[in-house]
């Protein structure tokens, strides 16, 4: 059965709000290029290094520890490097992260923003060309969510859930809810690149976070666990071979 594409996200500062795109480059070893490029680190040491390597997810600032975060709409435009934050209509700051003041700027807005919820400095990490990535998990991966099974939770729910819960990269339809966990170790097509699909995702209490209010509103994580007996939805992949992705391209099985 035939699946395609039919939304793409990039998630360019780890905890803060997905960007929808049309298409997206995917590079071997690497995954999405300036998805989680950037973010939010606590700061215990007097580095001012603003580059730092892939460190564990306990080292960041994410939604499933600050669900306020949820509330904040930020966009970051790779060109001009200028981060955008929003709380509703009203714009709270807009500083370029390839100025070294302007970007201590978005790391105090931050501490002060969190200043409840946190026991230490943040600072934004990460390079402005989109190189470095600060995935939930050392093994470079892109996330990939089937429609179906959300609109089967949906069901379940009894209201809409909506996608960006799960904060994936690809969204696509044309399978039977949870029939992508039979992807496990298979080889696609897609557009311009080959990806291979690795493991389920294990789910954290950020899916009950609501991606509008930045409020615990759903108990998905409940949900999935009493319904499925398990607290997994939507697949892991590497990259095999670099290329290009866009709405509409299918994932095409390959017989390797």
């Amino acid at each position: 059965m035939s699946s395609i594409i039919t939304e793409l996200f990039v998630h360019p500062v780890k905890g803060l709000t997905p960007q929808a795109e049309t298409q997206v480059n995917l590079q071997a070893g690497h995954g999405v290029i300036g998805d989680r490029a950037f973010a939010l680190m606590y700061d215990n040491s007097a580095s001012s290094d603003y580059v730092v390597p892939w460190m564990h997810k306990r080292n960041f600032a994410m939604q499933c520890d600050l669900p306020a975060l949820a509330a904040l709409s930020c966009h970051y435009d790779f060109q001009s490097t200028l981060l955008t934050i929003k709380h509703k209509d009203s714009e709270l700051l807009a500083a370029k992260t390839n100025n070294l003041d302007e970007r201590n700027l978005i790391s105090s807005f931050f501490t002060g923003y969190l200043a409840t919820d946190v026991k230490s400095p943040l600072r934004l990490v990460g390079e402005n060309d989109g190189k470095t990535r600060y995935p939930d998990r050392n093994t470079v991966h892109i996330s990939l969510i089937n429609q179906a099974t959300l609109d089967q939770l949906s069901d379940i729910a009894k209201q809409q859930v909506e996608v960006k819960r799960f904060r994936p990269n690809i969204v696509f339809e044309g399978i039977p809810a949870w029939t992508e966990f039979d992807w496990i170790g298979q080889h696609f097509q897609i557009g311009s690149a080959q990806i291979e699909v690795t493991a389920p995702i294990n789910r954290c209490l950020n899916i009950n976070v609501n991606p509008k209010t930045g409020q615990q509103d759903l108990q998905l994580l409940s949900l999935l666990q009493q319904h499925f007996h398990h607290k997994q939805t939507g697949v892991l992949a590497k990259v095999i071979t670099s290329g290009t992705i866009a709405i509409g391209d299918r994932l095409q099985p390959l017989n390797l």
